[in-house]
């Protein structure tokens, strides 16, 4: 499956008009779905119309103004290219966060109780995607990796793109994504790298959403600034955020609106998956759907069997995430959950490789760094 890519450049506002432009039918149709599902019992335990659902996502808007501006101006931009509204834009990239949020505060301008806990359970399609950081000492060429498939419904591939981008005052960059994101996993030409897995928790308030996180880390020069992004920011929701520099130094964080929890990248492989590891944060967590936990936990233990040895290389890291036992699957009804994509990235050779859709199916492509 071929693999999109996109190149932006410039100011935050080109970049995000250019964005807006290539995409706005994607982009709208998208916005269209995630902001009607941000009002379901299903995915938020809470049934809101599509004005409660703007109007909390406008609020979100100040806290990502203050976090990351640039980016704010660029999402902005992206909005008025697609002739949609910038909270529109803003919950088509942080969706997995804002509905915690939503779980958390409702519809109203106050916090208030969250629904009885066997209301909530997140729907299976939210749980999904295995990430590993595999450290210098295991690797076959002294240097350190990270890897990850993107799990999602299986018409979110048909979304799927790598933005690569020249900004004007920041470092370049590439990243995979999706249409109207602006970035989930990536790498910049300082050998920052960023990964990802969703997580869900009951803590969610009025924050900045994953994405701008990334963007942000994706900025810095090394380790401790991507650290200091995640540190030092007000979280909507909770993901896990696996963080690599060029000189091999990782971490693995667990983070929710109220808790951070850093792992550091030490002699053998992190790994992560859908559930939280830390006792912190695993009582913030809401109740899962019983078939995300299973896989969670199944797709964890294989792949830490997968990676348990000496003289990893990158074709290996990406034979894991092509392992037909758990890590890689196809979408099957009900839930039509499927492998959307992979990535794997050596930040000290800046490489980074990408595939598209089933990661048995197709072959990674290499895609190097702007200029």
């Amino acid at each position: 499956m071929d693999l999109p890519i996109l190149d932006v450049a410039g100011s935050p506002e080109d970049m995000g008009a250019e964005h807006g432009r290539v995409a706005r039918a994607q982009l709208r149709a998208f916005a269209e779905e995630r902001v009607r599902l941000a009002g379901t019992t299903a995915w938020t335990g809470r049934e809101l119309d599509r004005a409660q659902v703007l109007a909390l996502g406008e609020r979100c808007l100040d806290a990502h103004r203050a976090y990351a501006p640039d980016l704010a101006a660029e999402i902005a931009a992206m909005a008025e290219a697609a002739d949609l509204t910038t909270a529109e834009v803003l919950i088509v990239n942080g969706f997995t966060d804002f509905v915690d949020t939503v779980y958390a505060i409702g519809g109203g301008s106050q916090r208030v109780a969250a629904p009885p806990p066997a209301a909530a359970p997140p729907p299976e399609e939210a749980m999904d995607c295995t990430a590993f950081l595999v450290p210098s000492t295991r690797s076959a060429d002294a240097h350190a990796m990270l890897g990850q498939t993107w799990d999602m419904h299986e018409s979110a591939t048909e979304h799927v793109i790598v933005l690569r981008g020249a900004p004007a005052h920041a470092p370049a960059f590439v990243a995979f994504t999706t249409v109207g994101c602006v970035g989930m996993i990536g790498m910049n030409e300082h050998g920052v790298c960023v990964g990802i897995n969703n997580l869900s928790a009951g803590d969610g308030d009025v924050g900045v959403t994953w994405p701008f996180v990334v963007r942000k880390a994706l900025q810095q020069r090394d380790l401790d600034g991507a650290l200091r992004c995640l540190t030092e920011a007000r979280l909507a929701g909770a993901h896990n955020y696996l963080l690599l520099d060029r000189h091999g130094r990782g971490a693995n964080v667990e983070a929710t609106t109220t808790r951070t929890v850093v792992t550091p990248l030490e002699g053998d492989a992190l790994l992560h998956t859908n559930h939280c590891l830390i006792g912190e944060t695993i009582a913030l967590e809401r109740p899962r759907d019983d078939a995300a936990v299973a896989s969670s936990a199944r797709r964890l233990a294989r792949g830490v069997a997968l990676l348990d040895r000496d003289g990893l290389t990158p074709e290996d890291l990406q034979a894991v995430t092509r392992d037909g036992e758990a890590i890689c699957y196809r979408g099957v009804p009900p839930r039509h959950v499927a492998t959307c994509g992979a990535v794997v990235m050596r930040p000290a050779t800046r490489d980074f490789w990408a595939v598209r859709g089933l990661p048995n199916q197709s072959p990674f492509s290499r895609v190097p760094l702007p200029g």
